[in-house]
């Protein structure tokens, strides 16, 4: 057996420190940016809070920095590629209009679990163990982990030792707790948690039967069924269902008054658009991006250090400082390239959807991938895909998330191409309207939407459908 040894050239890209960081940075959004930097602050003692009143110089206040190796947006894109226009980052807009839309704080809705928690007779070790619980409730209001797994984690993190039992018995208490159905571990015990805690009327007496005995058939619509095994009439069956229809699923998106929250996490648009005249002037929404600099002293530190280098430890401390000013620059201009990058794809896209900026009209919006974005901006796919993550802008039609701006091609009957985000529209809208004793089948629904000149296969409304989070025309049935 003979070895042949052959000689082969690679082209690599070695990303820089410096690239990581704002490759990183992308996929922060705004609401998430300010503890990012505050982290950043913690950790890094030459890296502070610009107080001085020009906001807008923090990010050129290192300059003097022998070291300096800034990289910004020109690292991606040549300058004619940015409109002066477009690279706006006030942080307030013409109007001044409100920029944070916070509908109910998940964090908020578990501070008020525990703070009725704290109105039970519990000893300390019970509560400590208790609020553990609650921080595990996720954000509709579910204890979706299994509590064998929270026993572990509780031996392996807090070095406590706690039955399974003992962990049921204190999820019990959470879910005394308001709103009703909170702590639950599964739907139908979040629905049964609530309706016990109704009127004992034989409505909802029947509801819980139900709900207890044949939840299957239930969430199959196996109405039938349900009427012959429990030998019931349609009418009494329905007062049941009725009963059941007022709990609420998901008992986290409810607030303290009872009243349903559409929305339980808070939204800060990264971007925000002002349309007036039929001019759109776009800009960053920095109202919560603390300001960073350098902190002088720790430069001047540094100099004075330089000039005696031969002692070791004036080089170990040389080194700590230097290593700490090179970082905090390194992520001041991360901040700034994050901010130059996120503006100039944006205004890509502002462009690229004109029409259905100006309207909100959601039939005005054309089908748009990663890859269109990448070649207007010549930066790469898997940049454009970090950018959108988690990004929301606010317009003069309400919030929307960049995410939804991206779509495939629907082709239509004269050749034209139609954002499949139309097509979803449509189905929604007739699902909408649709006679729920008899809901639409896919078939049906393929049937109507071709109707609107359009072309599309059954499989294809199926998939629009489920994308959609609505059930089969048989889980959709209602008496």
């Amino acid at each position: 057996m003979s070895q042949k040894l052959t000689l082969q050239q690679r082209l690599l890209q070695k990303l820089s420190p410096q690239q990581i960081q704002l490759i990183q940075l992308l996929e922060v959004p705004t609401m998430e940016l300010e503890q990012r930097i505050k982290k950043e602050l913690e950790e890094n003692p030459v890296l502070e809070l610009d107080d001085s009143i020009n906001n807008d110089s923090n990010l050129d206040d290192n300059e003097d920095n022998p070291n300096s190796d800034e990289f910004t947006l020109e690292d991606f894109v040549d300058d004619d590629d940015i409109p002066e226009y477009r690279t706006k980052t006030n942080n307030y807009s013409a109007d001044d209009r409100q920029t944070e839309y916070i509908m109910s704080d998940s964090a908020s809705f578990l501070d008020t679990l525990i703070q009725q928690l704290h109105l039970l007779e519990l000893d300390d070790e019970d509560m400590k163990l208790a609020e553990y619980i609650i921080g595990n409730i996720d954000e509709d209001g579910y204890m979706r982990r299994d509590l064998y797994a929270i026993s572990d984690d509780l031996a392996f993190n807090m070095n406590m030792d706690v039955e399974y039992e003992k962990l049921e018995e204190l999820l019990k208490k959470v879910q005394s707790l308001d709103p009703a159905g909170v702590g639950a571990r599964d739907l139908q015990e979040c629905l049964l948690l609530q309706i016990r805690r109704k009127e004992e009327t034989e409505e909802n007496e029947l509801a819980e039967k139900v709900l207890l005995k044949h939840f299957d058939l239930l969430t199959h619509r196996s109405y039938n069924k349900i009427q012959k095994s429990m030998g019931l009439s349609q009418d009494e069956l329905k007062l049941a269902l009725d009963e059941i229809h007022k709990l609420n699923p998901k008992p986290g998106s409810t607030g303290n008054d009872g009243s349903e929250v559409k929305n339980h996490l808070a939204i800060i648009p990264d971007f925000l658009l002002e349309y007036q005249n039929g001019e759109m002037t776009l800009s960053m929404n920095n109202q919560n991006v603390p300001k960073l600099r350098i902190n002088e002293q720790y430069l001047s530190m540094m100099n004075e250090l330089q000039t005696k280098r031969k002692e070791s430890e004036t080089n170990d401390t040389l080194q700590f400082v230097k290593q700490n000013a090179d970082s905090a620059k390194w992520f001041i201009d991360a901040i700034k390239a994050r901010q130059m990058t996120l503006l100039h794809c944006m205004s890509v896209i502002l462009d690229f959807q004109k029409e259905y900026f100006e309207e909100g009209d959601i039939s005005k919006l054309k089908p748009m991938i990663l890859k269109d974005i990448a070649d207007l901006t010549n930066l790469d796919i898997s940049t454009i895909s970090r950018m959108r993550q988690g990004k929301y802008i606010d317009t003069h039609f309400g919030v929307i998330s960049l995410k939804s701006l991206f779509s495939e091609g629907v082709e239509k009957d004269n050749g034209e191409m139609s954002s499949n985000k139309v097509i979803m529209q449509i189905i929604q809208d007739i699902i909408a309207d649709e006679d729920k004793s008899q809901p639409l089948t896919d078939e049906k629904l393929t049937e109507i939407v071709n109707s609107k000149s359009y072309s599309i296969t059954r499989r294809t409304v199926s998939k629009y459908r489920e994308q959609l989070n609505i059930p089969v025309a048989r889980l959709r049935r209602q008496l």
